[in-house]
């Protein structure tokens, strides 16, 4: 587990930039991964629309007061407070608490716990996995034919839940608390994707599935979605709060990690741990580099580092104590154009940047390498 006192003043994320998509609680996950190091970059990925005056809420609601459910599923915390709130708007809070009272309560998680028993009722049972598939089993397993079972949706419809419960006889009454939508500026979901397909991102966060879903479609709607699925399944982290979260992703071939407990903090504890363990690390000229994403450690120094350099140190590090031409180099820059001069301006800036010029030498009429230390040559003299 992730101990701050034991980690270097620079934070174990120092040197990474994680995309951060979540709607919700996004201050709080940037926090946590500033404070480790980070550069964050955020771009909602969704917006939460409430349905305070939809029809279709004030139907669920009435139906309820009408005739009371057998069982009735709370998904999520802040769509069960906004169902409560949104009937008191109406005149109908106690009656719907009424006949709240007169159900079984089955509760996600312990946040919509935390909701139900804040409203004054108790809850009868949660899974300890978080999960509605494990609500979905307990259900199933018990028997359904015949009962009633309203199921407060999460912002999406939740078709595989629902229908199973149909399936095995049920009746099921959807109540749409709230509704994810796409972001009304997408300026920054779209720097966001850019900088993901352009490898300026080492990780993205995902707290929701719709979020993974939004992203994946604003992909496809820009024509990225091929970029953006071989970014994540080379160089891009997909990091999920949860399995559930995990789908969309998964569903398109994408591999994620998920933290045990389903939580940001343990997500950040997450990161903590696997962005290191996938920076490239060499001995060169005496020192210990370590190669991250828009920063180098010199030993224990953090040296931050421009792209084009970064571009140039990635195309040594592929082949570490190898000869790489110019010509390759200008290939590796961005946008450098024919003119093998840029890499030595950009390859100048770059032994500045690292405040070892001897890390890197200089190969006349050749090009340039870096200085493996001999130990560490037959090791990777085959790279």
């Amino acid at each position: 587990m992730y101990d701050e006192e034991q980690q270097p003043e620079h934070g174990p994320l120092a040197g990474f930039t994680v995309g951060v998509t979540a709607a919700r609680r996004a201050d709080e996950l940037g926090a946590l991964l500033q404070r480790r190091g980070a550069g964050v970059l955020h771009a909602p990925a969704l917006r939460i629309v409430p349905l305070a005056d939809d029809s279709e809420l004030l139907a669920a609601t009435k139906a309820i007061i009408d005739q009371v459910p057998d069982v009735v599923v709370a998904t999520t915390a802040i769509g069960f407070r906004g169902w409560v709130e949104a009937a008191d708007g109406w005149g109908l809070g106690e009656q719907l608490l009424g006949r709240l009272r007169g159900a079984r309560l089955l509760a996600r998680g312990p946040k919509v716990k935390g909701a139900i028993r804040a409203a004054g009722l108790t809850e009868e049972w949660s899974p300890s996995s978080e999960s509605l598939a494990e609500v979905l089993d307990r259900l199933l397993e018990e028997g359904v034919d015949g009962h009633r079972i309203a199921v407060q949706l999460h912002g999406e419809p939740l078709p595989g839940f629902v229908e199973s419960l149909r399936a095995a006889g049920a009746e099921v009454l959807p109540v749409p608390v709230y509704r994810w939508m796409p972001p009304e500026d997408l300026g920054p979901l779209d720097r966001l994707l850019d900088a993901a397909v352009t490898r300026g991102l080492d990780a993205v966060t995902f707290t929701s599935a719709p979020a993974a879903a939004s992203l994946l479609s604003r992909a496809e709607d820009r024509g990225l979605l091929d970029e953006l699925l071989s970014a994540l399944a080379h160089d891009v982290l997909a990091a999920c709060v949860g399995p559930v979260t995990a789908l969309p992703l998964q569903a398109h071939g994408v591999q994620t990690v998920q933290p045990e407990r389903f939580r940001l903090g343990p997500l950040v504890q997450l990161l903590c741990q696997e962005l290191p363990a996938r920076a490239r690390s060499l001995p060169v000229a005496g020192h210990r580099v370590e190669i991250r994403g828009h920063a180098v450690l010199v030993d224990d120094d953090l040296r931050p580092v421009p792209p084009a350099g970064m571009a140039l140190l990635r195309a040594l590090a592929r082949r570490p104590g190898w000869v790489v031409a110019r010509a390759d180099l200008l290939r590796a820059l961005p946008g450098a154009g024919r003119d093998e001069h840029a890499v030595e301006t950009a390859m100048a800036r770059l032994r500045t940047a690292l405040g070892a010029p001897k890390l890197i030498q200089t190969v006349v009429k050749r090009g340039y390498r870096l200085a493996l230390d001999p130990a560490a040559d037959e090791k990777y003299a085959d790279a």
